[in-house]
């Protein structure tokens, strides 16, 4: 029986993870797309003012529920995180499912455990912040609960750890960091498989996240329909990752 991976190697892995996190979630979530926020405060100081075809476009976008419109800003915690799980969940199985949209990358990782924890983790840290939790020590505790079965044992970071965290988060987040680089799809998706790459460090215990159940395994065995089994299994274990990440942001104290 292989030895148990100690805990201070798992959390040095996942405090560049969540590191790396943030610049594609805090941009999704806080941006504000078009100034629709700043146009939103000024049709409420001036009501009756005649729009032009521009204006109309940017008020209909103010209505869709994507972070930064008047929708978003309206909508409960349990709304915010169906969205996540339904936008941002699909994509990352959709990339765990087409290992093309990886690159070259792609082709060198096992895609189940690499994307679809990598997925996971990403979906983990966006409800996390509906939630309010910002706290690095907190995610990474989630990170392990959920994916990894693990109540780790998390101390803060030695000046060094830390200097090395960011040097990492640095390497996986890559231009999407970069405040003037648009987040493509392209960039997304490499960005998901080098988050996809730091797990694979810990291979053995992705074995322990949420998945799909023999159904999906089977069918993603199979020629020609084998991506769209990965695909169903990675949604449904991504729905299952979700919901016990909201059970355990539920628990008072955590």
């Amino acid at each position: 029986m292989a030895e148990a991976i100690p805990d201070r190697v798992i959390v040095a892995i996942l405090r560049p993870f969540v590191r790396a996190t943030r610049p594609v979630l805090d941009g999704l979530r806080e941006s504000d797309p078009f100034g629709l926020r700043s146009r939103a405060a000024s049709h409420e100081e001036a009501p009756g003012e005649e729009h032009g075809l521009r204006d109309k476009v940017l008020d209909a976008l103010a209505a869709v529920e994507v972070p930064g419109t008047a929708r978003w800003a309206a909508m409960d915690v349990p709304a915010r995180t169906r969205w996540w799980v339904r936008r941002v969940g699909r994509f990352t199985t959709l990339i765990a499912a087409v290992p093309g949209l990886g690159g070259a990358l792609a082709n060198r990782l096992p895609v189940s455990k690499a994307v679809g924890a990598a997925g996971q983790g990403l979906l983990l840290v966006a409800i996390a912040g509906e939630h309010g939790v910002r706290d690095e020590d907190e995610l990474v505790n989630l990170l392990g609960s959920v994916l990894f079965r693990r109540e780790l044992a998390v101390s803060a970071a030695t000046g060094s750890e830390d200097a090395a965290a960011d040097a990492r988060a640095a390497e996986l987040t890559g231009d999407l960091a970069k405040p003037a680089t648009a987040p493509t799809l392209g960039r997304v998706a490499r960005a998901v498989w080098r988050l996809g790459r730091v797990l694979l460090a810990v291979e053995d215990e992705l074995d322990k996240r949420p998945h799909g159940n023999f159904l999906h395994e089977g069918l993603g065995m199979l020629p020609v329909v084998g991506a769209v089994g990965k695909y169903l299994g990675e949604w449904s274990g991504l729905k299952r990752a979700a919901r016990e990440a909201e059970k355990r942001l539920a628990v008072p104290g955590r």
